[in-house]
């Protein structure tokens, strides 16, 4: 990443992303541990009053609360470059379908949709003669749009 890009990233950003790079690591796992095990095993000398339990209580559910929006926060940046990345091979590919791009934002029915447009495809190779050929899923739609007009047909001649 250029200077010019991290000067662009927000004071937040940084310490989010740090946070999210280093609460993953070996290290503050085996801290995290530590800390349970010291708490445990003061219990006794604390005779393992009511206030005892609500510091562990208390650490943790302020601790998990504030993660759930880093680790959010975290996995949609990450969602975000994905999709670009791929959105980047599909559109370099001249025998990809461009349809693809920005597929995220269809609804769910649209993607059901597509993905049986996509078991078509894969009917579409297991038939074909040679497993390299490619298809895209426009052959699938195709494919699709054949068998609904012919059962269309069928259907009118009953």
């Amino acid at each position: 990443m250029s200077a010019q890009e991290n000067d662009d990233i927000s004071g937040f950003e940084k310490i989010s992303n740090t946070i999210t790079t280093y609460s993953g690591s070996s290290p503050v796992f085996l801290a995290a541990v530590a800390l349970i095990l010291l708490w445990a095993f003061s219990g006794p000398v604390f005779h393992f009053s009511n206030t005892w339990l609500l510091i562990v209580n208390t650490g943790t559910s302020i601790i998990t609360f504030l993660m759930v929006f880093l680790i959010q926060k975290s996995q949609n940046k990450e969602s975000i470059a994905v999709q670009l990345k791929l959105n980047e091979l599909i559109a370099a590919n001249n025998s990809a379908s461009n349809r693809l791009l920005n597929i995220q934002d269809l609804s769910e029915d649209s993607l059901n949709t597509l993905y049986e447009h996509y078991k078509t495809l894969v009917e579409l190779t297991q038939k074909a003669k040679s497993n390299t050929k490619s298809h895209s899923i426009e052959d699938a739609i195709d494919c699709a749009e054949e068998e609904i007009t012919s059962d269309l047909k069928k259907m009118e001649k009953k």
